[in-house]
């Protein structure tokens, strides 16, 4: 059934799919530039195939040179001129396959960002990644061969069928009546080339999304001595994906040949024709020599769409893929605007988080400047959930409000570091200062000591996932990271989720007294944490699992942050 739905979605949307001038406008004066080209190329096969003619017959009938001249002359500039085309049609068709795919990554890069984390959250980022990268490079071919050559095909083909059909109206039938076998052909290779090349790209991404499942849970997988089950499993998809591939080379071979076939046969019978009636006396041969010339260039268009097609099916199904996001984020609401990093106040009213079906109980929670508010409870109870709420990753209903302001989530007044470091390769100072066009090194140092990290050489080469620190080390850097952009803006609230689950008691104590100094001057904290011991610094308590309100810590400050 799914094979069938697809097959009617092709023939619904026909060679080219409609989105794409809609989404790629940089296509269109593309197309234009490539039917001007190609306009010209047909004069220019035409024009060589005359004159080429006359320069035969003439000297088969003892023309003197002189009368040749001119028609071998003409013929020579027809070949330059065809030449100088298909350069420049080459050039433009290289320029405008960079346009329209670096036009579709950006679009593709908006929409994503207008979908948000929420959307990307429910999908399978290696497989998202296999689409923007290796998908968006493989229509490369898509706009550079094959949508030129689609386009020689409307113009050249019937221009070439009716100039045959005017010198000589008998081969113009011929043409005429063997040149649909081609087409119906290649609509049946077609259905099937789109059905294994989608199975191949979905392969892939499924390939991609193992690998990388894989590769994040490889620990785990060690400690439980399942990595040889995970290696045979990737094994298996890998082997999917080889027979796909060799599934895709044989239906580009097998078309291939037939085409060729048809286009071969279609031209012998008019060549058969034509030298029966030459010897008949019933046809001219300056007339046959014409039409013999043209007949293979009016099959060659639409053999060279065949061949083409089987150069860029990976970036038609890829197109599938990519016009799928470009849709969803077309009918997605646009993100409210968000405050930036300014806002001092971070309040939640009754927000109940969605995990699955249920929902979590609601959450009431204000912390504004000078304030630590520490929300704890048992694993499984919400924690993480909420901070996915705040910063938009996950639903959620109720209200989540900035210096007053309600938003749809506080991603941009955040500055947050979660269970998981997300340190890339590169310097430790690199990797606090992640995002800023001009790091300061006197502020990574600040943060790195803040973070009780400040023994770590911020110079330290990193490799890839962050490999060359501890599990404890790791996590103090993603928390200077989070210090950094704290002191890189006026405002700001600052969210950790269990920042000491890997560190000792003695660290996390320093850092949970850092972490009072940073809220008394002026900011806001809200700390994540099953630990008991950060109640210690805390102006308020939400406990998930036995209230949902804040619970006044008496350390002689009131919730207010004012002293009591």
């Amino acid at each position: 059934m799914e094979a069938v739905s697809e097959q009617r979605a092709d023939r619904m949307r026909g060679p080219v799919d409609p989105r794409l001038v809609r989404y790629a406008t940089a296509s269109r004066g593309f197309l234009l530039a490539t039917a001007a080209i190609v306009f010209a190329q047909t004069g220019v096969i035409v024009g060589f195939a005359w004159t080429l003619t006359s320069a035969l017959v003439g000297a088969i009938q003892g023309a003197a040179l002189a009368d040749l001249w001119p028609f071998i002359a003409a013929a020579a500039g027809f070949v330059l001129v065809r030449a100088a085309l298909i350069a420049l049609a080459e050039r433009v068709s290289a320029v405008g396959a960079a346009r329209a795919s670096l036009q579709l990554r950006d679009a593709l890069a908006s929409a994503v960002t207008k979908l948000g984390p929420r959307w990307i959250g429910e999908r399978n980022a290696a497989a998202l990644a296999v689409v923007a990268g290796h998908g968006l490079e493989s229509l490369d071919a898509y706009f550079g061969r094959y949508l030129p050559q689609l386009v020689a095909t409307a113009i050249t083909m019937p221009v070439v069928i009716g100039t045959i059909a005017v010198a000589d109206p008998l081969s113009g039938l011929i043409v005429v009546v063997t040149i649909p076998l081609i087409p119906i052909f290649m609509v049946l290779i077609g259905l099937a080339t789109r059905s294994v090349q989608r199975r191949q790209f979905r392969t892939l991404g499924h390939l991609a999304a193992r690998f990388a499942d894989t590769v994040n849970g490889l620990g785990t997988l060690k400690v439980f001595g399942r990595q040889q089950r995970a290696a045979t499993s990737i094994e298996k998809v890998t082997r999917d994906y080889k027979r796909e591939t060799m599934a895709v080379l044989r239906v580009s071979f097998l078309s291939g040949f037939a085409l060729e076939f048809l286009a071969s046969i279609s031209v012998a019978i008019i060549a058969v024709t034509i030298g029966f009636r030459l010897l008949a006396g019933e046809l001219d041969l300056l007339v046959g020599l014409f039409v013999l010339l043209l007949a293979p260039e009016a099959y060659l268009p639409i053999r060279q769409v065949g061949v083409q097609f089987h150069a860029a099916a990976e970036g038609v199904a890829a197109t599938d893929e990519i016009f799928a996001v470009l849709d969803a984020a077309g009918v997605a609401p646009s993100p409210a605007p968000v405050p930036s990093l300014r806002g001092h106040r971070l309040t939640t009213k009754a927000l109940r988080v969605r995990r699955g079906e249920r929902m979590l109980p609601p959450v009431d929670l204000d912390a504004g400047p000078g304030r630590v508010v520490v929300v704890d409870g048992p694993s499984g109870a919400g924690k993480s959930s909420l901070v996915a709420a705040l910063l938009g990753f996950a639903d959620y209903d109720g209200v989540i409000e900035v210096d007053g302001t309600t938003v749809t989530d506080a991603r941009a007044s955040i500055a947050w570091a979660g269970q998981r470091p997300g340190l890339v390769a590169g310097t430790v100072g690199s990797n606090v200062a992640l995002g800023d066009t001009s790091p300061d090194g006197q502020r990574v140092l600040v943060s790195l000591a803040e973070a009780q990290a400040g023994d770590i050489d911020p110079a330290l080469e990193l490799g890839a996932g962050g490999s060359g620190l501890s599990g404890g080390q790791a996590q103090r850097v993603a928390v200077a990271r989070a210090l950094y952009r704290l002191q890189s803006e006026p405002g700001g609230v600052l969210v950790l989720d269990e920042p000491s689950s890997a560190l000792d008691a003695e660290t996390e104590g320093e850092l949970w007294s850092a972490l009072r100094t940073i809220a008394d001057g002026g900011r806001a904290v809200v700390l994540i944490s099953h630990r008991r011991s950060a109640r210690a610094i805390a102006d308020a308590v939400v406990s998930l699992a036995a209230s949902d309100r804040s619970v006044p810590v008496d350390r002689g400050v009131s919730p207010a942050g004012a002293p009591s």
